[in-house]
């Protein structure tokens, strides 16, 4: 398999977050991750992007919080006890929430399984992936953080 090289390693592999939108299992790099929290009040703000449920205070911190549902074009479900956010931070202090279904583990992932993501065009969300990772489990998509909030 071909070897992403924008994938940070640790010295046993990638440490990636697993967490599930629908019946598809992601993840995202654990150097991404501030916390995760439970699903919390929700201030919207008016005039913003459809993905952006509004904004949260995290210890004073007021923190923008986006539906990866949305931001895929998927059906909006009912929140309930296993609905996270997992706050993001960037190198530039920045935060952003992203709410997900249900939160897994964090994997060391070895780099002989991650592979780069097929370049289609006509696969809309390929945009928002970063990597391929072909685990035993089955197939988990790696996602690339900077494209997913920015764009």
């Amino acid at each position: 398999m071909a070897e992403n090289t924008n994938v940070t390693y640790t010295a046993d592999g990638a440490e990636v977050l697993f967490f599930d939108i629908g019946d598809t299992v992601y993840g995202i790099e654990i150097k991404y991750i501030n916390e995760i929290i439970g699903i919390e009040q929700i201030t919207v703000v008016p005039k913003i992007p459809d993905h952006i449920k509004g904004v949260i205070n995290i210890r004073g911190k007021v923190v923008p919080v986006i539906s990866i549902r949305k931001r895929f074009g998927m059906e909006e479900i009912p929140y309930d006890d296993r609905t996270c956010i997992v706050v993001i931070e960037f190198e530039d202090g920045q935060q952003v929430g992203v709410i997900v279904d249900r939160v897994h583990e964090v994997v060391v992932v070895k780099k002989d399984i991650i592979s780069k993501v097929p370049d289609s065009k006509s696969v809309n969300s390929n945009r928002y992936l970063k990597s391929i990772i072909n685990m035993e489990s089955g197939i988990r998509l790696l996602l690339d953080c900077d494209k997913l909030i920015m764009d």
